[in-house]
């Protein structure tokens, strides 16, 4: 690793390179090196979570060439979704591959969730990783509902009147939380450019920021875990 630069007057310099290498060594304790020969088998699991990384990038694929052709405003919104459906070529399969991984990507959050749960795999030293799934959870969930909004049809219209509706139900806050997911009352233009810039912009990021969380904790809490790890076999 290359050292740090001294001035004349003997005091340090901060050296670029030197802070790309620390970045580059931190970086690379995400992914292990060495893994459990138990880990490479086929499991019960089936890879629950890989699986689940594999449909949030599809959805990350999809996503982006969808708002090739997307207008986050009203009635254009509509129309753009009919030109995926007549008009653009394969926009049909584009559009049914981005929301059917999805309905897919929520399920395996859930199966994930619940197999760490039945295994009781929550347990120190992992607390902290289970944190983290919960909150992917509720990132996913909040992901899917700000996507419902979108084509803005009927269908996608009233159920987030009802979900907006129920929201604000809740005591105290629930009509504070609710003006500020909608920008307003009713559901409308600001509804819709909110939803979208959380569906497109904040939420995914959020997703990433905890996903690379969720691996570097995996590897540091000693990767997969196993219900007799005291006679787990050695890396």
């Amino acid at each position: 690793m290359p050292k740090p630069l001294a001035s004349p007057d003997g005091a340090a310099i901060r050296n670029p390179i030197h802070a790309l290498a620390r970045w580059r060594d931190e970086f690379k304790e995400i992914f292990s090196a060495r893994v459990r020969e138990r880990q490479l088998g086929f499991r019960q699991s089936w890879y629950l979570g890989a699986l689940t990384l594999g449909t949030f990038s599809i959805q990350l694929i999809t996503g982006m060439l969808l708002m090739l052709y997307y207008h986050p405003s009203i009635p254009q919104g509509y129309a753009d979704m009919k030109d995926l459906q007549f008009v653009v070529s394969s926009g049909v399969f584009l559009r049914n591959l981005h929301r059917w991984s999805a309905h897919a990507m929520v399920f395996l959050v859930f199966a994930h969730m619940a197999k760490v749960f039945y295994r009781r795999a929550y347990r120190p030293p992992r607390e902290m990783n289970w944190v983290v799934g919960v909150w992917l959870l509720l990132l996913t969930l909040l992901a899917s509902y700000t996507g419902y909004l979108l084509p803005w049809d009927q269908l996608s219209y009233w159920g987030i009147t009802v979900g907006s509706s129920i929201l604000s139900s809740i005591p105290f806050i629930g009509e504070k939380l609710r003006f500020i997911l909608l920008g307003g009352h009713t559901v409308n233009a600001n509804a819709l450019l909110r939803f979208y810039v959380l569906h497109v912009v904040i939420l995914p990021l959020a997703i990433i920021l905890l996903v690379s969380v969720h691996l570097w904790r995996l590897h540091k809490d000693g990767g997969m875990y196993f219900e007799n790890e005291k006679h787990a076999d050695k890396p």
